[in-house]
């Protein structure tokens, strides 16, 4: 496995083994689950999130199957390989009929991808605005990203910019813009063989002027204290909540497996962050020489769309 490869199944897969504890926001609960279930690739149960603060989103969903947020960068896998680029316009008509009424995607929706629908339903392809997306800096804003980087063979300033271009397809926001650059220039310097550590600070020139204190604040922490972490900054959905945490296990967790399993027991919003930190950590452990296979097989045949995950990947 390369570490380009690396880096989009680690997202694909990290999203999917977490869909089963999802949006719960109680790890004593995620404990407690973890303990007579196990935590990864769990059938989505409604009776996890009885008496505790959570939200339980995936009833039609079944384990090994993705989120959202996993189902767009699949897309977008797919788009990049089949156009030989980013392609606007059919992007978004591919977006719309994937996630739209009479779409395959059954599942839930997000409000940025909601919204967006709502933009783009009623037009023709010819006049989709560029910035179809909703003012929201929700992680939908990174899912993406781990395909485009991958793929990418052009400098970081024109990847900046086709960033900006497809971020807004779906969040026409800031702050979420500023964080996928981020997000961009870590997993782009960590397959042009920087450290973690290195990338992750060289990136903060991207994180604008919200981002980028927080970021600093939580690269100082030096040892894995991912709970704490994530009560001072958040869990939830929003870039300012989940990225520190991202950055924080990603700088701290020795591998993708301890990663993967130390953000599904930080909660929250936990597959939203799983798609940057699997790919971070996944590329960086193949680029760096320490497992020419960082992603557990059993994981790997477990997420469901591995066959089509896999044929793109064979062909970018």
């Amino acid at each position: 496995m390369n570490s380009n490869i690396a880096a989009i199944l680690g997202a694909l897969i990290g999203d999917s083994a977490t869909l089963g504890l999802h949006w719960i926001y109680d790890s004593k609960r995620i404990s407690e689950v973890e303990k007579s279930k196990g935590l990864v690739f769990l059938q989505p149960d409604a009776s996890h999130y009885d008496g505790v603060k959570g939200y339980f989103a995936h009833s039609e969903k079944i384990a090994g199957e993705s989120t959202g947020y996993g189902e767009v960068c699949l897309l977008m896998l797919q788009h990049l390989v089949k156009h030989g680029g980013f392609k606007r316009t059919e992007y978004q008509t591919e977006y719309r009929e994937y996630f739209g009424p009479g779409g395959s995607y059954a599942g839930y929706v997000d409000s940025p991808t909601r919204l967006t629908l709502q933009t783009l339903l009623p037009l023709s392809p010819e006049v989709f605005p560029a910035a179809s997306g909703a003012d929201d800096d929700q992680f939908l804003s990174l899912a993406a990203l781990p395909a485009m980087v991958a793929t990418n063979t052009d400098s970081i300033e024109v990847l900046m910019k086709r960033i900006d271009e497809m971020v807004r397809v779906t969040n026409n926001n800031d702050l979420a813009v500023a964080a996928a650059k981020c997000s961009a220039a870590v997993l782009f310097e960590i397959l042009n063989g920087k450290s973690m550590e290195s990338a992750l600070i060289g990136s903060l020139e991207f994180a604008g002027g919200k981002l980028r204190p927080l970021l600093e604040q939580v690269l100082a922490i030096q040892k894995l204290d991912n709970i704490r972490v994530a009560e001072e900054f958040g869990s939830a959905c929003h870039v300012t909540q989940g990225l520190p945490v991202v950055f924080h296990i990603a700088k701290c967790a020795p591998d993708y497996k301890t990663a993967i399993e130390v953000n599904i027991r930080t909660g929250g919003d936990n597959c939203g962050r799983a798609i940057m930190l699997g790919s971070f950590t996944a590329a960086y452990m193949v680029k760096q020489g320490e497992s020419a296979f960082p992603i557990p097989l059993e994981w790997l045949v477990r997420y469901r769309k591995i066959v089509a995950a896999t044929d793109a990947c064979t062909n970018f």
